[in-house]
């Protein structure tokens, strides 16, 4: 079942029994509990109506007794528990045993007060499990992937009209090349930027540069984007700020590296025709990331990107050796990199 359904059929009243949520979309999971919780539980009867766990730690039949226990001072239960073992693939916890007969015992009957919630933070199920194979018979399992390039453009743009603030495609743009594609990050960047716009504004990519800092990770993406675009005196702006910032010359070679690595992956896979959502599956990516570095790598030929990760890998171990200044190092490989 997919997400918008299952929220869907709940604000409709038909409530399953039983969920299972599994992806690496954390923030998304969070959003579709908190639906379960103002749908089913009043405000009032929260602190006493809704139960978490966590399997690192409870035995899952310690949860199915929890389940089969009638609620107190309120009609339903809401139950919801972190998973680490029993749905996905891995070592099984050596700390905990789990008696997963208990929970397909329950699956096979669940109390009709309760609702119970597994969250699996990873990024598919392990199909090989029985439990796996039950729980997909008998109840709605949702995915929360990463969502592609449309549906996150689309995502920022839907947050910011809660507020009745507009904003273009451009600057949709702009905020996520600062701000990177975590929603969580994303979400306290579109809550600040909306009371600076105020109900019935907008929001330009001007504001966005103002009011969005942007992180290590997301000034090298931007720097090395610069970089593809001849930009030099951008990159080199980039690259002092991070020295101001104090941040370490070793890890600002590690993170160039990355990007030019993503960028070589990425066009040697869109040589064997692999779509973006393949790319971001492949590489541990999200879409955004995986559209970007394309449009990056497509001003290098693959042998010149071969090059640039040679030189760093050159660079990297003449740092670590002390055979040269890291800063004056880093500064000359860039401005060799935009010449």
């Amino acid at each position: 079942m997919d997400l918008k359904t299952a929220v869907k059929q709940i604000r409709a009243g038909e409530v399953s029994p039983l969920y299972l949520c599994y992806g690496t979309e954390k923030y998304r999971m969070k959003e579709f509990v908190t639906v379960l919780e103002n749908e089913l539980i009043e405000e009032d009867q929260r602190a006493f109506a809704v139960a978490h766990y966590d399997l690192a730690e409870t035995p899952v039949e310690l949860v199915v007794e929890e389940a089969e226990t009638a609620p107190f001072l309120a009609e339903r239960k809401l139950i919801i528990v972190r998973d680490s073992t029993i749905f996905i693939a891995g070592k099984e916890s050596a700390k905990i045993e789990h008696r997963v007969e208990k929970l397909l015992e329950y699956m096979g009957n669940p109390a009709d007060y309760s609702v119970l919630v597994f969250l699996a933070y990873a990024e598919k199920l392990d199909e090989r499990k029985k439990v796996v194979k039950a729980f997909k018979a008998a109840a709605p399992v949702i995915s929360f992937a990463p969502m592609s390039e449309n549906e996150l453009s689309g995502w920022v743009t839907k947050q910011f009209g809660k507020s009745s603030v507009s904003i273009g495609s451009e600057t949709v743009d702009v905020l996520l090349k600062r701000a990177g594609t975590s929603l969580g990050s994303l979400s306290a960047e579109i809550e600040k930027l909306s009371l600076f716009a105020g109900a019935g504004g907008s929001v330009g990519s001007a504001d966005v540069e103002k009011l969005v800092a942007i992180g290590t990770e997301q000034s090298v993406f931007v720097l090395v984007e610069h970089i593809a675009n001849l930009k030099l005196q951008q990159a080199m702006a980039i690259f002092y700020d991070l020295l101001k910032q104090r941040e370490e010359p070793i890890k600002i070679v590690s993170l160039i590296a990355r990007q030019f690595r993503i960028m070589l992956q990425v066009k040697e896979m869109s040589g064997q025709n692999y779509s973006q959502q393949q790319m971001a599956g492949q590489l541990g990516l999200h879409p955004y990331a995986v559209k970007i570095a394309a449009e990056q790598a497509k001003r290098f030929e693959p042998g010149r990107l071969r090059g640039i990760l040679a030189s760093i890998a050159k660079l990297d171990h003449e740092i670590k050796t002390g055979a040269v200044d890291k800063v004056f190092g880093l500064e000359m490989f860039l401005l060799k990199l935009g010449a």
